[in-house]
């Protein structure tokens, strides 16, 4: 954890809600027992910051992929939105086009290195490899850097911006923000949390214990 002694600034929070669902679940915690708004006053108070709202950005699955997971997943958001000063906004889960599946299993079969031998017998297996990466997260990342620059330069709602994921895409936005002296923080799981993100800006991590006993519905 990193120590901040700083003015009490006013923040927003921006979760990245795919990374921080999937963080939860690889540290073994049910993400529907964890209350949104408490990890947001706990996260503000560490940073010694007085909490002005919070942004919950998430995709929507497709209902075709079935309906007990779409329906779900949208109680899920009826009950973020229900939250004290929150906001959810949603993009669609994509499918992609057979170049951009294709691209992306060029890239990762080149990334790993197999000798001559191995990497026929993986590109043989391509089709089965181009199903599971047939649908992915578009704009999240986009809508949460729009929104950043929005409320913190543009509008001043804020002037401090608490990022929740552990993911490193968002560090040139991060670093934009800072140029422009917005004072930034990122805050994550263990698992999952960009050592990148630790390097540059100030950071938390959400213990497993802390999260249980701190932010928990019950």
């Amino acid at each position: 954890m990193q120590k901040q002694n700083l003015e009490k600034k006013k923040a927003i929070v921006f979760f990245d809600g795919n990374n921080f669902y999937h963080n939860l679940k690889a540290t073994f915690i049910r993400p529907s027992s964890i209350n949104l708004h408490k990890v947001s006053q706990l996260i503000s108070n560490q940073f010694n910051c007085e909490l002005v709202r919070s942004l919950y950005y998430n995709s929507i699955p497709n209902i075709q992929g079935g309906e007990d997971v779409y329906y779900g997943h949208m109680k899920f958001l009826d009950e973020v939105k229900k939250y004290p000063n929150f906001e959810v906004k949603t993009r669609k889960l994509q499918r992609l086009s057979n170049k951009e599946a294709i691209s992306i299993m060029n890239n990762e079969v080149s990334s790993l290195g197999l000798c001559d031998i191995c990497k026929p017998i993986v590109l043989s297996h391509w089709s089965d490899y181009i199903g599971s990466v047939s649908i992915k997260e578009k704009g999240i990342d986009n809508l949460i850097s729009v929104d950043m620059v929005k409320h913190s330069i543009i509008n001043k709602e804020c002037d401090a911006c608490i990022l929740i994921s552990g993911d490193a895409d968002l560090i040139p936005t991060l670093e934009l923000l800072k140029s422009c002296g917005i004072w930034v923080a990122t805050t994550s799981t263990a698992k999952g949390y960009s050592y990148d993100l630790r390097k540059q800006f100030p950071w938390f991590i959400l213990d497993k214990n802390l999260l249980k006993d701190k932010c928990s519905k019950n």
